[in-house]
């Protein structure tokens, strides 16, 4: 059984998440996943356990538990090929259709584009400022 392992202290390593897991039976695999940019952990993981009924009560024991400071999200990870069907539709809804995208509002901490100079915009008004 594949378990999905979310709200993670950035700070723990696949050994620790393997470690919280052991209790409640065989661990296959464990791993933190990390950003391949930035190198800092994502803030969640994976962990495989060999036997579906272990599985099953370590995500009852284990969701919404205190581990390190944090309450964990611990749920039976999504086969890879609903995520992938989702993540391909992008912008379209049930049925296929595109959905029209949402107007973004002006950002507070922007301020507003000036207005252009007198004398028009684009290389003709910077020469006309220029030459006068």
């Amino acid at each position: 059984m594949n378990i999905y392992v979310g709200n993670l202290p950035y700070s723990v390593k696949s050994e620790e998440l393997r470690e919280a897991f052991e209790p409640y039976g065989t661990v296959t695999a464990a791993e933190v996943i990390f950003d391949r940019r930035t190198k800092r952990s994502r803030g969640y993981g994976f962990v495989e356990m060999a036997d579906d009924e272990a599985g099953r009560r370590a995500i009852a024991a284990l969701n919404g538990s205190d581990f390190q400071g944090r309450e964990l999200r611990v749920d039976e990870s999504q086969p890879r090929d609903q995520k992938t069907e989702r993540s391909e539709r992008g912008n379209e809804g049930e049925r296929g259709e595109r959905r029209p995208r949402q107007p973004q509002a002006p950002r507070a901490d922007k301020a507003p584009a000036a207005p252009p100079a007198s004398g028009g915009g684009g290389v003709f008004g910077f020469v006309k400022k220029l030459f006068g």
